[in-house]
């Protein structure tokens, strides 16, 4: 069925249709920009100071966000990619047929090309003295406002992008109005080339590995499936890097890198998508307590690159990333914080019945590991601001990672928690193939088909493993999470371009 077009649609479709009756292309395929805004301002400022009296001719491109017609002249703002600029259009110069035309045929939100001379208005503001103009896209559908406008102390009412669903669901007009929400994306792309910059720096390689995969696994999470015609075979979107990265280490590639996207068939809230963007690393001959410092090292510069400082606003706090962090062992932590002490309590009946102790309603089926899981959720994460590592996890929930020399239930892994999130999560890689398969098995046999904690048996990754693998450390970091700390953001759609939502009815 046909959209139905609003009134203001209707009415911009007739201009555009008009244009094209006249022989003149609302859509033309050809610009010819010589500086962006910016530019043009800095040129024109440059010869002021210099105290010369040279001509600056530009021809910007842009949209129009503003338009004010006073008789025989008009003031415009465009904006581009680079800020806004002041249009100057009069009469006098373009003649008063060209000026009515201009103030007939073009509407907020139009893209234009203005070619001119720059000059600074009486009021100060820098500006282009409009000497040819022309349509470089015609917009039909009217932007909304980032929020209702006040005039002369009365409220305006717009089509606003208020609503935070509105928003993510037409992230474009988002982008269109809203400068605020575009420094965020440009926050975000240099957060990802420092964190490249510096593994770089380090004589990482950054290599790609499959998004399909014939069995998932790196990670506790539920995967996306999908199906192969011609192989005829279920494929897996990947979950995680990790088996893959570490095949690498098996290769002789000692420091391997990857930054793309997981998907994880999972719940939505303020820190979790579908998908989102990790980076993990692997590190041959390094242990934990060597990738702890190593994650300190990287996230200092990122914020000396990005923020140019290492103390960061976030939500009324003043994070203070300077190193070294404050590690805490998980033991002690959930003493501190939670007044269980899960040494106590080495079975999963035990810990349950201390936690109901506590006025928790603990899952019944749940094994120990995922009840001290349950637990740092509750109490650790929410309550650690400044940033913190926590370290020696429960084995059931590490089957990846190596256990401590003196405690074969205790892993070699560590979280760190930044302003009440998860950042990374990390650990000494298990290496021996035996005691992996041991881990594989014992999953395979102590939780249901259908968890989520399971892991499925890799005979490859095995395979790989048998040939030798290096000892190592391993890091995995969401990059929408670091991008909500550097840019004071507390949902995860605010930095994800195009978020996952539910279907409207």
């Amino acid at each position: 069925m046909a959209r139905e077009y609003s009134n203001l649609e209707k009415v911009r479709l007739e201009k555009a249709n008009e244009l094209h009756d006249q022989g003149i292309e609302p859509y033309p395929t050809h610009s010819e920009r010589s500086h962006s805004t910016e530019e043009a301002v800095q040129a024109y400022e440059a010869t002021e100071s210099a105290g010369g009296d040279q001509i600056v001719k530009a021809t910007l491109v842009g949209r129009l966000r503003s338009l004010r017609a006073m008789g025989k002249i008009t003031f415009a703002h465009i904006e581009d990619g680079a800020g806004r600029v002041q249009l100057f259009l009069r009469a006098d110069d373009l003649g008063q047929e060209q000026l009515d035309f201009f103030n007939r045929y073009f509407d907020l939100g139009d893209f234009i090309q203005a070619s001119g001379e720059m000059f600074r208005t009486r009021s100060g503001e820098v500006t282009l003295s409009v000497k040819e103009f022309n349509m470089l896209a015609k917009a039909i559908t009217p932007l909304p406002a980032a929020k209702d406008e006040v005039v002369d102390g009365q409220i305006v009412q717009h089509a606003t992008l208020a609503e935070p669903e509105v928003r993510y669901r037409q992230r474009y007009a988002d982008l269109a109005v809203n400068p605020d929400v575009r420094q965020i994306f440009r926050a975000r792309a240099a957060i990802i080339r420092s964190l490249r910059e510096f593994l770089d720096s380090h004589d990482f390689l950054e290599v790609e590995t499959p998004i399909l995969q014939p069995i998932y696994g790196g990670a506790a999470a539920r995967p996306f499936v999908t199906f192969h015609n011609q192989l005829k075979q279920d494929l897996y979107l990947r979950i995680s890097f990790e088996l893959y990265l570490k095949r690498l280490l098996v290769g002789n590639l000692e420091r391997v890198y990857e930054i793309g996207r997981d998907f994880r068939n999972e719940g939505v809230d303020r820190t979790h998508n579908p998908e989102f963007t990790m980076l993990e690393f692997y590190m041959a001959y390094a242990d934990y307590h060597q990738v702890m410092a190593f994650t300190e090292e990287m996230i200092v510069y990122v914020a000396d690159t990005v923020s140019g400082t290492r103390r960061i606003p976030f939500q009324g706090h003043e994070i203070n990333l300077e190193p070294p962090w404050r590690r805490i062992k998980l033991s002690e932590g959930l003493v501190e914080m939670a007044g269980i002490d899960i040494d106590e309590h080495s079975t999963a009946e035990s810990l349950a019945e201390a936690m109901r102790a506590k006025n928790l309603q603990p899952d019944p089926k749940s094994t120990r590991g995922k009840l001290i899981d349950s637990l740092i959720g509750n109490f650790l994460e929410p309550n650690l601001i400044q940033p913190t590592i926590i370290y020696d996890y429960p084995r059931d929930i590490s089957p990846l990672t190596k256990s401590k020399p003196d405690d074969a239930n205790t892993v070699e892994r560590f979280e760190a928690f930044i302003a009440g999130m998860e950042i990374c999560n990390a650990f000494t890689e298990l290496n021996d193939p035996l005691d992996q398969e041991a881990r594989f098995q014992e999953m395979s046999r102590d939780y249901a088909s259908d968890d989520e904690e399971r892991h499925p048996m890799d005979e490859d990754y095995l395979r790989a493993m048998r040939y030798g693998m290096p000892p190592n450390g391993g890091f995995g970091m969401g990059v929408d999470r670091l991008t909500m700390l550097f840019t004071d953001t507390l949902n995860i759609r605010e930095v994800i371009l195009f978020p996952h939502l539910r279907e409207r009815d």
